[in-house]
């Protein structure tokens, strides 16, 4: 019988950890009580366990051993997009209700529309775009990544054209386009998941290939699209709650 490979290895110790055999804090084997258990040699044990701490599992500490990363704090993202009406940020909210300092960086810049945000703003492909690039973070550690786009030909020459800047800064997509006569009607989310990217990952401080949540994230008027965004979320930080209106026959 072959070998296990440090995949296989990995596998394992992956599962006693998602499991609970393995908590948070927990000191793993060592190489050589690894080695052994799987009959492998040091190097391959030692693989196995540096995979885990690149996949976000496991920290290791000189001198000390490999542990079980302690979890992160499930916090709640309220995903209503009305309560914007109510003046300031949303993420801002959600922190603050949580007894968490809500905060973000942000980064904006001209850019021609990709084809697929093109589509999603209803503009010609290689038509000027706001983009705005976010760290969102928590208690000044980063939570969560937004990247949003406008279309310049409804913001160019306006208060609002930068989001991050002037009179209307930080106020939220709903409240800015208020300001320009743009008047929110609806928006749609769709919610996807997939391994974060090594940009993401480094941003978020993740191990690579994390699962992360992707909120594709699109604001309408009732003539046209306005606003678009994706929004990266890691699935060990925040769970995503959805409240939705009913309207009364």
């Amino acid at each position: 019988m072959a070998r296990p490979t440090y995949q296989r290895i990995a596998d394992e110790l992956r599962r006693r950890i998602v499991s609970g055999e393995y908590e948070p804090g927990d000191r793993l084997p060592s190489r050589q009580a690894l080695a052994t258990e799987f009959d492998v040699g040091l190097r391959v044990a030692a693989d196995a366990v540096a995979a885990l701490v690149a996949e976000g599992y496991v920290v290791a500490r000189a001198g000390s051993g490999s542990y079980v990363r302690p979890r992160p704090p499930l916090r709640r993202l309220t995903r209503n997009w009305y309560r914007e009406s109510r003046g300031g940020s949303p993420f801002r909210a959600d922190m603050h209700a949580q007894a968490v300092r809500g905060g973000w960086e942000s980064a904006s810049e001209t850019i021609a529309a990709p084809e697929g945000i093109a589509e999603r703003l209803a503009v010609a492909p290689g038509a000027e775009v706001m983009r705005t690039r976010y760290v969102f973070t928590g208690d000044e550690e980063p939570v969560m990544l937004s990247t949003s786009y406008e279309p310049l030909e409804i913001t160019r020459g306006t208060a609002v054209v930068l989001p991050e800047d002037g009179p209307h800064a930080g106020r939220g997509v709903v409240e800015r386009m208020r300001e320009i006569g743009q008047h929110i009607a609806h928006a749609t989310e769709i919610v996807t998941a997939r391994p974060s990217t090594a940009e993401e990952s480094d941003r978020l401080g993740l191990g690579r290939g994390t699962v992360v949540m992707v909120i594709q994230r699109t604001y309408f008027t009732e003539e046209r699209p306005v606003e678009t965004a994706d929004i990266v979320v890691p699935t060990d930080r925040y769970e995503l709650a959805y409240t939705i209106p009913v309207e009364q026959g």
